[in-house]
């Protein structure tokens, strides 16, 4: 067919297109200018929020320096200075009159020892107490004044020790005679901060101390009037690790919560004031002018896209024809294809130069469709050869290596425990005939030699520990099972097991007791092994618990050894199994590893979940045995006994 002498409206059409789609670059431009406006709102908050936490702390700092002012000017007074105990007596009651805060007053003499002790709460009648070794004592003295020392009257409420040094003005120079002490009570710090930030708002706000969290106020008082309250331990951690004395900005907690807080120190104390608020709540005004913009954004590309659906249907009617027939003959479907439009414009011309496609391909698509069957069915057998010859490739390398790795292992324990363990046992007689020779001496033998001789025998028997371990993981002995009932058997284990003063066993046993077949040696070693762990984990005081549970079906039963210890961290959770990996300065790092392989030999599995902070639990799956069982291998009844 000859070519058309219309050309070049196809390209018009496209131009047409490429304007309407203009309106792009505009709204990206104003997407930008939201996110200027949006980023200058969140950075005022921010600004108007760190101005909150500065002033609240100056007004926390005039608080606390106004009882010291006035325990100063009470000390300064001649009469008081004098210690005229019934002088002193009338102003200190003058102050409890006058300060509500103040709790308890005290005068000390200048070696530490209270002369005078009144307070809301003491008996007519208080014990005087010696401070001289205390510290804030000792920097009254040298400073002239001490603020600190929180504490929690009757556990909730927080208090502070005020204490400023009693002068001798007419001394040249005026030389300190005492301290005058003060209890103050910081309950109305939480007042204020209730006012300004009130318990039914989304805001909040603290006044901390920086060493180690003590939660001085809070705009919410039964945060502050709880025991031991103190702030959140990654919040603290986030403030503190600041250099400036002020700032903020946005949090990110562990819990999920996303925070805009805000802190600024105290002046002349470890404390600081802090506050928060949810982002959400923070961001809210920029967030509903994203909104309001974004409605107006939707609006324009709704009617934009409406616009260009119109265009593009009539611009594209002819295109979609033609890739409908293409479809088409790529399906091997040659008969009834579309009636094409033959436009006055490139589109036509391709249109013919299709149709002329089209029937050529018709003639060579049967041929090519026989030779890509025959290709197809010899692919697929030959694929299937593969699969089926790298399976049993890779079965064979990999139970090859395990076996070539547990045979060094087994020829390297079998050097170590001749090589290592000959001299070790040279060495304990040598020491055993030291200690003979020590015995039999009339003189007392040395301190020194004795601590060594301690410290030889005890490596001694750590070098034997870990030779009985590589032995262990590396022979393989034929399983001698017998049937136990499983609480029974656990009984008796736990009850001969050391366990330190310091830990604590929690038992929680099935009321099943499941009868399974074990190699009592063993799978004592196994459980052995985690109670070992968990108790090395946990220096101080701590539990180990022992549970057992069957399951729905009572085809397995399950033994579950847990510790309250630190827990250990994800990242080396897949490791822990594996033989000679260990995070102790001290091991061989083959405790689990011997864990697993007992459990293989049994026909069972051990699972752990552990969590920083929270624990460890291994799992150990066993199969239980029916009632009907068959008697063991080795010649025992089908009876179930204890262990």
């Amino acid at each position: 067919m000859p070519p058309s002498a219309r050309r070049g409206k196809l390209a018009y059409k496209i131009l047409f297109w490429f304007l309407l789609i203009s309106l792009v670059p505009m709204a990206v431009v104003g997407w930008h200018l939201v996110g200027i406006s949006q980023a200058s709102l969140r950075k005022e908050t921010l600004a108007m929020q760190e101005s909150l936490a500065v002033g609240f702390s100056d007004t926390v700092y005039k608080y606390v320096t106004t009882f010291r002012n006035v325990l100063a000017e009470t000390s300064g007074i001649e009469e008081f200075a004098s210690m005229d105990a019934r002088k002193q007596q009338q102003y200190l009651n003058r102050i409890m009159q006058v300060h509500l805060a103040v709790l308890e007053l005290s005068v000390i003499n200048v070696h530490g020892a209270e002369q005078m002790r009144t307070g809301r709460f003491l008996g007519p009648a208080p014990e005087m107490r010696s401070l001289e070794n205390e510290e804030f004592f000792a920097e009254t003295m040298r400073r002239g004044f001490f603020i600190g020392k929180l504490d929690r009257f009757q556990g909730l409420y927080p208090t502070a020790l005020i204490c400023v040094a009693i002068m001798d003005q007419k001394a040249q120079p005026p030389r300190p005679v005492g301290a005058l002490l003060a209890r103050v009570s910081l309950n109305g710090l939480s007042s204020m901060l209730g006012m300004e930030f009130p318990a039914t708002g989304r805001s909040a706000a603290a006044v901390v101390d920086k060493r180690d969290g003590f939660l001085i106020a809070h705009s919410n008082p039964k945060e502050v009037f709880r025991p031991e309250a103190r702030m959140s331990d990654e919040v603290l951690k986030i403030i503190t690790t600041q250099t400036a004395p002020k700032g903020g900005g946005e949090m990110a907690l562990s819990d999920g919560r996303r925070l805009l807080g805000a802190y600024s120190d105290v002046r002349d104390l470890d404390w600081l004031v802090y506050v928060q608020q949810p982002v959400e709540y923070a961001y809210q005004t920029a967030a509903e002018m994203k909104n309001q913009i974004l409605r107006v954004l939707v609006w324009v590309v709704l009617f934009t896209i409406l616009l260009s659906l119109a265009v593009a249907g009539h611009i594209t009617h002819p295109i979609r024809l033609l890739r409908e027939a293409a479809a088409r003959l790529g399906r091997g479907q040659f008969e009834d294809l579309p009636e094409m439009m033959t436009t006055n414009d490139e589109i036509g011309d391709l249109a013919q130069t299709f149709l002329a496609m089209s029937e050529s391909l018709k003639e060579k698509t049967g041929e090519l469709i026989g030779a890509k069957q025959e290709l197809e069915k010899f692919t697929k057998f030959l694929e299937k050869r593969v699969e089926a010859r790298t399976r049993e490739l890779k079965a064979a390398q990999d139970e090859l290596i395990k076996k070539e790795r547990l045979a060094a292992i087994g020829q390297m324990a079998s050097v170590v425990g001749h090589e290592i363990r000959n001299p070790l046992a040279v060495i304990n007689n040598s020491i055993y005939f030291i200690k003979t020779k020590l015995g039999g001496s009339p003189a007392a033998p040395d301190a020194k030699i004795e601590k060594h001789i301690k410290i030889i025998e005890s490596e001694i028997r750590q070098a034997n520990g870990i030779i009985n371990e590589i032995l262990t993981y590396s022979r393989t002995r034929e399983l001698k099972p017998e049937r136990v009932l499983l609480n029974n058997w656990l009984e008796e284990l736990l009850s001969v097991y050391p366990f330190p003063p310091h830990i604590s066993l929690e038992k929680r046993f099935d009321p099943v007791n499941p009868a399974v077949d074990i190699d009592t040696t063993e799978m004592q070693q196994a459980i052995r092994n985690l109670m070992n762990n968990g108790i090395e984990v946990m220096p101080g005081q701590g539990a180990v618990s022992i549970q057992t549970r069957v399951s729905g079906d009572r085809r397995s039963a399950t033994i579950l050894v847990g510790d309250s210890g630190p827990g250990i961290p994800p990242e080396v959770l897949d490791k822990i199994f594996a033989p000679f990996f260990t995070t102790k300065a001290r091991g061989t790092g083959l405790g689990l590893a011997v864990v697993r392989k007992v459990m293989d030999r049994h026909g069972g599995s051990v699972d752990v979940e552990s969590a920083p902070g929270r624990g460890t639990v291994f799992k150990l799956t066993l199969p239980v045995v029916s009632a009907g069982a068959p008697p063991l291998r080795n010649g025992a009844g089908p009876e179930a006994k204890s262990a």
